[in-house]
């Protein structure tokens, strides 16, 4: 059986790093054959060195070394969507951040390759798109989020007309236990310092804030195709349960696991299936004696409520949202603005920008712009 080709895109990230580990794990069943770094050259360095299979490598700068070991190497702004292009691959791993994911997300599909998603904002921002490439061309969607991978696994040989109800489950992020009125001065550091995962920066402020919960709703309906009234969100404090499914009979199925996201990782690039896995830390379900969950409240965590609002509105909203969001926190991060401060942008975004109803890629580009360049003006 021959190894399944893998193209992988923002190598150097969380997710990155870990998708490098389940390739070492399983050398005998996948090949390295494209990588992106984004701007860490010796990062990308390192890569080709360790993974002789690379024969395309990628950084969003005008010029790199001269020799990258065996790689040929494009030095672009636009390196993802050329490394597509070139490689000749099986399954693209997206693991990029941010909006600019959208777009090699939408030219793998057009390729006719499947993608292993772990870019929300593919979905956020351009979900009808992505859509639509996958009815055109009949290519696959693998979700890597934990999340997404719980409900994936809920969903194995069920028929989805017995389900009632996907239940994603929220830690609450970092200040899950304060108020509304303790957040007002809460600080940079307090608000990276998450209780259960360690991520990187924007997703550990868009958990405190709930933004990152709202993704997913969005990101759950354009995955599974259930409407936004079967997704439900509950805070589970211990990240035990990554989510579950509720089918008509009452049954409820979830999937439980460590915080190890090379689990989903893994699943993800084997299609399902389930060869051995080394975790540092495997779940032991005797040493975790309780798990608590609580209902969502949706006065202490408006981003929630206000992502469920612009995933029916559909249109350019998912766009506006998630550029708002990536401003605003790039401006908390600077002290430029407080906590709160990101909700007030966001929302300000909603009001002012004006919704596209069926958005062209070009359309989602502009609003992004469009909507970054309001909330800088709005704080200068």
């Amino acid at each position: 059986m021959s190894k399944k080709r893998i193209l992988l895109l923002g190598a150097t990230g969380s997710i990155g790093r870990q998708t490098l580990d389940v390739l070492r794990q399983h050398p005998e069943d996948f090949e390295l054959v494209g990588v992106s770094a984004g701007s860490r050259i010796k990062d990308l360095e390192d890569i080709c060195k360790e993974f002789d299979t690379v024969k395309y490598a990628g950084i969003s700068l005008p010029e790199g070394p001269e020799h990258l070991a065996q790689a040929e190497l494009i030095c672009d702004e636009d390196q993802m969507v050329k490394l597509i292009e070139k490689a000749d691959f099986d399954l693209l791993v997206n693991a990029a951040v941010g909006f600019r994911g959208l777009k090699p997300t939408l030219a793998a599909l057009k390729k006719g390759k499947d993608v292993a998603l772990a870019n929300k904002e593919s979905l956020v921002c351009g979900g009808e798109l992505v859509l639509a490439e996958l009815e055109k061309t009949g290519t696959k969607l693998y979700p890597i989020d934990s999340e997404h991978s719980a409900i994936y696994q809920c969903l194995q040989s069920a028929d989805p007309k017995e389900v009632r109800r996907l239940i994603i489950t929220a830690s609450g992020g970092s200040f899950r236990n304060k108020t509304r009125e303790e957040l007002k001065n809460v600080t940079v550091a307090q608000a990276l310092a998450h209780p259960n995962w360690n991520m990187g920066k924007r997703i550990t402020l868009d958990s405190a804030t709930m933004v990152n919960k709202g993704f997913e709703v969005i990101e759950a309906h354009y995955l599974f195709g259930y409407d936004f009234d079967q997704i439900d969100t509950v805070l589970h404090d211990e990240s035990i349960i990554h989510s579950m499914v509720e089918f008509e009979d009452n049954a409820i199925m979830a999937q439980l696991g460590s915080a190890d996201m090379r689990l989903p990782i893994q699943y993800a690039l084997y299609a399902a299936k389930r060869p051995v896995l080394k975790e540092d830390h495997p779940l032991d379900m005797t040493k975790a004696l309780t798990l608590h969950f609580r209902q969502m409240d949706f006065e202490r965590f408006p981003m929630l409520k206000l992502a469920y609002q612009a995933g029916r509105q559909k249109g350019n909203r998912g766009a506006v949202f998630n550029a708002a969001d990536e401003a605003a926190v790039e401006l908390f991060l600077d002290e430029k603005i407080g906590f709160l401060d990101i909700e007030q942008a966001i929302s300000r975004a909603l009001q002012e920008i004006e919704n596209v109803e069926h958005p062209t890629y070009e359309q989602l580009e502009a609003c992004d712009r469009q909507t970054r360049e309001f909330v800088k003006k709005l704080y200068s």
